[in-house]
């Protein structure tokens, strides 16, 4: 609908220039100028997000670009597994994902600082759930075998560092390629120790009620860590399209923000659009669930210090969880 009233408008525009004879340079360039500020306020924005927390936290802007209420122009995608959002990001086939922040890394280094850092958009959302009372933190762990999702991604390096942080070395991580695989073994074992993001932690717990968060992943980070924190997701935006469409990535900042900040002011609405677009599939799961996320938009100097910071942990870890090399200082371009 905007681009058809746009095309109607600049063809209005010429016929009238026509008509008059107008043929000022100076009018002709004040046109020209203001058609491309229109184009680029009007140039539509594919938005990618993973099916979790990161979505949870733009739900109430799909919901104004759906209602036509929203400032940009947007396009959203939801998928299910990172390697997704790369793709569409390499291929140019999305203009701004939401990703892991180790992802954006080794997005940075796959397209040789094609993409630079938009906010943080999700913090720490690991939690510890067992039925077992006698774990309560990391340095509980010892001996004991966890089992957890994300091998290869966050929740193993996070967990690795923790560990050698508290001094255990005798605790054998299993790995599950589901969040639904470890649901099962906890409701058929609640004394079994699993690290869950949520809102599978919260799924959990209400659906096994001898289940209990023994901890936070992000609390246990702050206790070993004092120059960075647990970041979950970041969100990033591809130079090619930045450099062209710089007030609709300015526009969509905004809004994301707002976005970001209504899912934690009024967690009940977002609750029922958080099922509504399939993320979590009832609304009073998604209500309980949504406090636990950590969802934010942190954006400038703060985001530039949380990041670089994290990003260092992992390298320090292993190379390999960052792409290899740590970002240059123009990933951070617009913070």
């Amino acid at each position: 609908m905007k681009k058809k009233i746009f095309t109607g408008l600049c063809a209005g525009v010429l016929a009238l220039s026509l008509i008059t004879g107008c043929s000022g340079t100076a009018s002709e360039s004040q046109n020209q100028e203001t058609t491309e500020s229109q184009e680029q306020e009007t140039a539509e924005v594919r938005v990618g997000s993973l099916k979790g927390p990161t979505t949870m936290g733009l739900v109430n802007l799909m919901k104004a670009s759906e209602n036509g209420e929203a400032k940009g122009n947007y396009e959203f995608t939801m998928a299910t597994q990172p390697d997704e959002l790369l793709a569409g990001m390499v291929s140019g086939n999305l203009d701004i994902a939401l990703v892991p922040a180790n992802v954006a890394s080794v997005l940075y280094n796959k397209t040789e600082g094609g993409i630079s850092l938009v906010d943080i958009n999700t913090l720490g959302v690991l939690y510890c759930i067992t039925g077992d009372d006698s774990i309560k933190s990391v340095a509980d762990l010892s001996g004991k075998t966890v089992i957890t999702t994300g091998q290869g991604a966050t929740p193993e390096y996070a967990m690795n560092y923790l560990l050698k942080m508290n001094g255990v070395t005798d605790c054998t991580l299993e790995f599950k390629s589901e969040a639904t695989e470890i649901a099962a073994v906890l409701t058929e074992d609640p004394t079994k120790i699993a690290i869950l993001p949520q809102p599978f932690a919260t799924v959990c717990k209400i659906q096994n009620d001898k289940l209990l968060t023994a901890f936070s992943l992000t609390d246990e980070w702050f206790k070993v860590t004092e120059d960075s924190q647990l970041i979950t997701g970041v969100t990033v935006v591809r130079n090619d399209f930045l450099n062209e469409n710089a007030d609709a990535v300015n526009t969509f900042i905004a809004e994301h923000k707002d976005s970001a900040e209504k899912t934690n002011s009024d967690v009940e609405k977002t609750a029922e659009l958080v099922a509504e677009y399939g993320i979590i599939e009832k609304a009073p799961v998604a209500q309980k669930a949504i406090p636990e996320c950590n969802i934010v938009c942190i954006t400038g100097d703060e985001a530039k210090t949380a990041l670089s910071g994290y990003l260092q942990t992992l390298f320090d870890e292993n190379p390999k969880a960052v792409g290899g090399a740590l970002p240059a200082d123009d990933f951070y371009t617009l913070n």
